[in-house]
């Protein structure tokens, strides 16, 4: 929250031994998790479902946490209106504590946080216009103002036109355009998104983040969203934070967590999103040459931490010999090379190793997969 509605809300200003204590990000973060723990009642006893949550999330940014079923992502984001009272730690806007927030203090925080949801809770009985516009009339908006700000966010998601529609009649991806405006009545500062786009088509579901991204860029607010999918990671998020049993087991930059992941539950979230080794070509590949004319298959990934993209070129050069792609691609995610590509090489007079090195001027990462004929 900024200065201003803190005073609005009558809350005490943060201790300031507890900001010059720590790194500058930490001071400037939108949200901020301190060992947060959250703990269910379970018929065999307590349920862990967050432990020890350690993280910063800072104004502007389009923000991904990212796990498999039951890493604990809803009950993580819940906290941040309190939709979830966490059993252990704390979790602070703009360095100000919500757990000791009374009621009516609650109230005026959700209303500057917005949130849409899967399968995005609409009135069925109600119009395009009516559902957009209920939370300003529970909120006793004066009418000529509730009509101009329905009317501007109609435009904004593109659903002027549908505006006496009932949900029954609009598609899966308009539904969502009208989950989005309404999240956005109160101005909020941080728009949660719990799982947006899980029940739309593909294409549907590129135009719903491009919608994202365009309100995060033009309103500058702070998106945080959860998924499951790391497409949805890759195509709109700066950072992404990684969970498996409510705990972090990985973050940081897009780019870096997929260039590179680190922890086994990441490789298996990006597994989908990569290229495996063909069937057909795995059942040809042996340790060693079984003549002289058998191709070595090499594997270059690129990681990303080299901005520029491989010279092909020159890499086929290098190696010598005849080169053939077999498989592979190389992509650019927040300005970096990305990728793999699998190589067969014949007919070079470099040894193996030599191969490997060799290829290792480009890629940051090199394997030597075997032989084939």
């Amino acid at each position: 929250m900024t200065a201003a509605i803190q005073r609005r809300l009558d809350i005490p200003e943060p201790q300031k031994a507890e900001q010059t204590e720590l790194h500058p990000d930490l001071n400037r973060a939108h949200v901020r998790f301190i060992g947060l723990g959250k703990t269910y009642d379970g018929k065999q006893g307590p349920v862990a479902a967050l432990q020890g949550i350690d993280l910063a999330i800072q104004h502007g940014e389009v923000f991904g946490i990212i796990g498999r079923s039951g890493a604990g992502k809803s009950s993580l984001i819940r906290t941040i209106n309190r939709l979830e009272q966490p059993t252990s730690g704390r979790v602070l806007i703009d360095q100000v504590d919500i757990g000791e927030f009374d009621e009516d203090h609650l109230v005026a925080l959700r209303r500057r946080i917005g949130m849409i949801f899967q399968h995005f809770n609409l009135m069925s009985a109600k119009t395009v216009w009516q559902n957009v516009e209920l939370p300003l009339k529970v909120a006793g908006v004066p009418k000529e103002k509730r009509e101009q700000k329905v009317r501007e966010l109609l435009e904004l998601v593109g659903l002027q036109a549908k505006h006496k529609a009932y949900p029954a009649q609009l598609s899966g991806g308009q539904k969502q355009r009208v989950g989005i405006a309404r999240a956005l009545v109160h101005d909020p500062a941080i728009l949660l998104c719990d799982e947006a786009t899980s029940a739309l088509d593909p294409e549907t579901t590129q135009s719903i983040l491009g919608l994202l991204r365009e309100i995060n860029q033009r309103l500058g607010l702070t998106i945080i969203l959860i998924t499951h999918e790391m497409a949805v990671i890759r195509e709109i998020c700066d950072r992404v934070v990684v969970l498996e049993h409510g705990r972090i087991v990985e973050q940081g930059p897009v780019w870096e967590v997929f260039g590179n992941p680190q922890h086994e539950v990441s490789k298996t979230l990006l597994a989908p999103l990569q290229h495996a080794l063909p069937p057909e070509l795995q059942s040809r590949l042996h340790p060693q040459p079984q003549s002289a004319e058998d191709a070595v298959v090499l594997r270059l990934q690129f990681t990303g931490t080299a901005q520029a993209e491989p010279d092909l070129a020159a890499l086929f050069s290098a190696l010598g010999g005849r080169v053939r792609l077999l498989q592979g691609g190389v992509e650019r995610i927040q300005g970096h090379a990305l990728g793999q590509l699998l190589l067969a090489v014949t007919g070079s007079s470099l040894g193996v190793e030599e191969l490997r090195q060799r290829a290792g001027q480009w890629a940051q990462q090199v394997e030597v997969l075997g032989y084939v004929v």
